[in-house]
């Protein structure tokens, strides 16, 4: 069996992180798959390119650019991810394609497959499956819904648009995916229960499978280390209780809720018992261009982390993940800090609950509520069985999200499309 994986980039996002780990846990037992994306930023023996030489780099450049500063062209200010499709290129006279018995999609934005090429890809009469990383797939053109409801019908209208109306750009989008998929045979697969039931609902994909198969990790990287020693990494005094957080981009940002971190800080700092002094926050990720918001406790700035070994002790130093995002498919960092037994606090939403759970391995808030936020890490400060609350959390993913196990889901469905095909 051989398998080809397709993303736009490599490792870029939580996407693309998702499909080289997934590219790998299937090689280990014993399939033949790889990984073909449309733009690397350098040259990489992990992935193959739809993209090689100078004058294809230079046209798959100007297609990213173009979609992307198009796009924002014609969207609010609303920090909220939009792509129009407009732009793309034919893969299915590419040898990676032609020869793979299986064709995997991930996720495929900023000029690499439009509705019209991904139409294209059913003319192979392969099984196609694509994973929804986020929810573009089924809308005309956002990749956060949050409340809006239009996708189950017809798009239009769009709160994100400039210009908005029942013809707009959302509705146009819409209909030439709406004709692109009439043509496109595939099967779906979810990494969250939460989206597999935003697929049902839509109105273009409500009628195709879906199979819920998480994302993967891996264990031996992400593994606990000691807490002690691995605040010490940090230089961090070990009797400190420690929050950790990853990038936030600016207050006002919806996607990622960082208001919602910062009120609940402040809230947490007057709560009766907790002492102020004994607690740090640690924030990886942020970036030196971005103004960032005031804490009410010493704060540590990791910036951006390329090493996976280190990241893994950054999170084990950590007695608490907060993540207050308001709308996540199935978050690595999530994924990432229960791996290292660091229990999470989050809002429920999404297919966060498909990882935290409640009062065992992490706290689930109420929705968009600070003070629940707050109460959440509260919970874990005083906790006295802290050590069994990270043993579930690391046993958690052992179970569900380990790469043998989400390997073999994907290997049995696989398997399932190919039995289906003509012989």
């Amino acid at each position: 069996m051989k398998v080809v994986h397709l993303n736009t980039y490599e490792g870029n996002g939580g996407a693309g992180r998702a499909c080289l780990r997934l590219n790998s846990a299937l090689n280990a037992i014993g399939i033949e798959s790889s990984v073909m994306v449309y733009f690397q930023f350098k040259e990489s023996k992990l992935t193959g390119t739809f993209s090689k030489g100078p004058i294809q780099r230079v046209i798959a450049a100007a297609n990213i650019l173009g979609e992307r500063y198009l796009s924002k062209a014609v969207v609010k200010a609303l920090k909220t991810p939009f792509s129009l499709s407009w732009f793309g290129r034919s893969i299915v006279d590419h040898p990676e394609v032609q020869s793979a018995d299986i064709i995997h999609l991930h996720w495929v934005n900023h000029g690499f497959l439009s509705p019209k090429f991904l139409a294209e890809l059913d003319e192979l009469e392969k099984p196609i499956v694509w994973t929804f990383h986020d929810s573009n797939a089924f809308t005309g053109g956002c990749h956060v819904r949050y409340s809006c409801e239009h996708y189950h019908k017809e798009c239009g209208n769009c709160p994100l648009l400039k210009i908005s109306g029942k013809n707009d750009l959302s509705h146009k989008t819409w209909l030439r995916k709406k004709k692109a998929y009439s043509e496109l045979n595939c099967h779906i697969v979810a990494p969250s229960n939460w989206m597999a039931e935003s697929v049902k609902l839509s109105s273009l994909m409500g009628f195709r499978a879906v199979t819920v198969i998480p994302n993967t990790i891996e264990t031996d990287v992400f593994k606990p280390y000691v807490k002690s020693e691995a605040k010490k990494v940090l230089k961090i005094n070990p009797d400190k209780f420690v929050l950790m957080s990853g990038f936030m981009p600016s207050k006002n940002d919806k996607h990622k809720g960082t208001s919602y971190l910062i009120d609940a800080l402040n809230d947490l700092s007057t709560r009766p018992g907790i002492i102020k002094e004994n607690i740090e926050l640690v924030i990886f990720g942020n970036k030196e261009n971005v103004e960032m918001p005031q804490f009410p406790f010493k704060t540590t700035f990791l910036g951006t982390i390329s090493n996976d070994d280190h990241l893994a002790k950054c999170y084990s130093a950590a007695d608490v993940f907060i993540t207050p995002s308001l709308e996540d498919n199935l978050p690595n960092t999530v994924m990432e800090s229960l791996s290292c037994a660091t229990p999470v606090v989050a809002f429920t939403t999404g297919g966060i609950p498909d990882m935290v759970k409640h009062l065992q391995n992490g706290y689930l808030a109420e929705y968009e509520s600070s003070e629940d936020l707050a109460t959440g890490i509260e919970w874990l400060y005083h906790e006295e069985n802290a050590a069994d609350i990270q043993k579930e959390a690391r046993r958690t993913i052992l179970n569900y999200f380990s790469e043998p196990v989400i390997a073999e889901k994907h290997f049995d469905l696989y398997q399932s499309l190919l039995d289906l095909m003509p012989k």
